[in-house]
């Protein structure tokens, strides 16, 4: 018989007794600032990506992390700039990315630690942007649920340092620069078209072949449609432009 028990003051909601987090993920986890005694349900799910057989995995806790990650951005942003909502947008929308919530993935040394099945490992999943990027946002989920929002804010701010000082977001996006290139060289909208997909569910990759008649087109591969769109549009930019 399974015993399900409570984990922590979270609504209620019930877990199956998990095992336990190992010891170099405790000491990932301290090195971040993040208790796991008393939470440890939390954290395993956290780090679970569905290809385990596992009660829970990361997808509702990567729902909440993307939310508060969100706020805490703007309200950096905010705090920061005079700049007008358009530009306050455009780099919310860089820094809070799947691409960018990856990256701070890899810097602090988080795809060890991550939970696969042994099929989903061996095809790369732990170096995918898609499955760091929700396990990032699900570490700040539990951060959120087990210390509050302050805590989370100022783990956000050590982690998200250097992309908030760089330029991140800075750049026009490669989609809106080529839909203002071809207005202004009175050429029809650009059309995107995905080509290829290729690879299973939790390592996509998508193929975007984007095109304007009359000019040309231009292809390029990327771990959402979203990305590989932005990378088409930079190609047909670098080509055409």
């Amino acid at each position: 018989m399974v015993h399900r028990r409570p984990v922590g003051p979270y609504r209620g909601h019930l877990l199956t007794a998990p095992e336990e987090l190992s010891q170099d993920t405790r000491r990932f986890l301290a090195g971040l600032g993040l208790e796991t005694d008393g939470h440890e349900a939390l954290w395993l799910e956290a780090l679970t990506h569905g290809s385990l057989s596992a009660p829970r995995n990361y997808e509702r806790l990567e729902f909440l992390g993307d939310r508060v990650l969100g706020l805490i951005i703007a309200d950096w942003l905010y705090e920061q700039s005079d700049q007008a909502e358009g530009k306050l947008s455009q780099r919310l929308n860089a820094l809070v990315s799947r691409e960018m919530c990856a990256r701070q993935a890899r810097a602090i040394g988080l795809p060890p630690h991550i939970r696969l099945g042994k099929q989903a490992r061996e095809d790369g999943g732990a170096d995918s942007d898609n499955i760091l990027g929700d396990v990032m946002e699900a570490l700040l989920g539990v951060s959120f649920l087990t210390r509050g929002f302050e805590p989370t804010r100022a783990l956000v701010r050590t982690i998200w340092s250097d992309a908030m000082s760089g330029r991140a977001g800075h750049a026009k996006h490669p989609k809106s620069a080529l839909q203002e290139w071809a207005a202004g060289n009175r050429r029809k909208v650009p059309e995107y078209e995905v080509v290829e997909r290729s690879g299973p569910d939790h390592a996509a990759v998508f193929t975007v072949r984007v095109s304007i008649k009359g000019v040309g087109e231009a292809e390029a591969s990327g771990t959402s449609k979203q990305e590989a769109e932005k990378r088409a549009a930079a190609a047909f930019m670098e080509k055409f432009g």
